[in-house]
């Protein structure tokens, strides 16, 4: 092939193939009973997932970009504390990481308040704060925003490093702030590079939601498994699970790429 010519575009046989399987499998949930039940009640923990996955990955977006900015500081303080959060949050499974702040850390964070807020207690201002007052919701939250960060921050710093320094230098030379820098060379062409791991991340959060099902939350995981422990129709069940997840997952992947494809057209345009 010349080097001049492109390839041609290949059809999506996968695609066509996982189009036609979803819509064989949702119209034999719907003329099945059995499977229109399971389905019904399973489909009651897509709001939590949706929910848990959007905010956590919103939070841990932020916090990750924040850990980004200290790697790249110039100060070698900031910059070892950004790489000890990281290779130690990196280290710690997220199951683990979601126990230890549901039964320590929130504990933990619940003594440290009422300590803090012991002078307002006492004079009858506020109350004092019990450990169910945090909901393991939150502590799930929580648990996934702070080791989804250590990996956005990952990418986000390489993205960054990616950025030409000659435009850098030149933005500087301009006079521009450093967050103007930040705001109009740096952030636009780094989030061309950082798109297609992010979007992998999140993709991936998606699925790890599935483990706040642990802590009792009532997202899709949790309803299949109330549900198949109650009926023991573990294969119809589960089958909808995965089937709702697949749905989800596939669907952002295909958004994703759209996404990508088109800014990829505007870069060369």
């Amino acid at each position: 092939m010349p080097p001049s010519a492109k390839p041609e575009k290949e059809f999506p046989w996968w695609l066509a193939a996982a189009g036609a399987l979803a819509v064989a499998a949702a119209l034999f949930v719907a003329a099945s009973d059995l499977y229109s039940q399971v389905f019904s009640i399973v489909a009651k923990g897509i709001g939590v997932t949706v929910f848990v996955t959007l905010v956590g990955y919103t939070l841990a977006s932020a916090l990750g970009l924040a850990i980004a900015l200290l790697g790249l500081s110039g100060s070698v303080w900031l910059r070892q504390t950004a790489r000890f959060y990281v290779e130690i949050i990196r280290g710690i499974p997220i199951l683990v990481l979601l126990f230890w702040i549901a039964f320590v850390g929130a504990p933990g964070f619940v003594v440290l308040w009422n300590w803090l807020s012991y002078p307002l207690q006492a004079a009858g201002i506020t109350e004092p704060m019990q450990v169910r007052d945090v909901s393991l919701m939150w502590r799930a939250i929580i648990a996934l925003t702070i080791a989804y960060s250590s990996f956005i921050a990952e990418i986000f710093r390489a993205g960054i490093q990616a950025v030409d320094a000659g435009q850098i230098e030149a933005a500087k030379a301009l006079g521009l702030s450093r967050y103007r820098r930040f705001r109009h060379i740096i952030w636009p062409q780094a989030f061309r590079t950082i798109l297609p791991p992010y979007g992998n991340d999140f993709i991936a959060m998606v699925k790890d939601s599935s483990l706040v099902s642990v802590l009792g939350v009532a997202d899709i995981t949790q309803m299949g498994k109330v549900y198949a422990s109650g009926s023991f129709r573990f294969f119809e069940t589960y089958s909808i699970v995965a089937y709702i997840y697949l749905v989800l997952t596939v669907g952002l992947s295909l958004g994703l790429r759209g996404l990508e494809q088109r800014l990829r057209r505007g870069r060369t345009a």
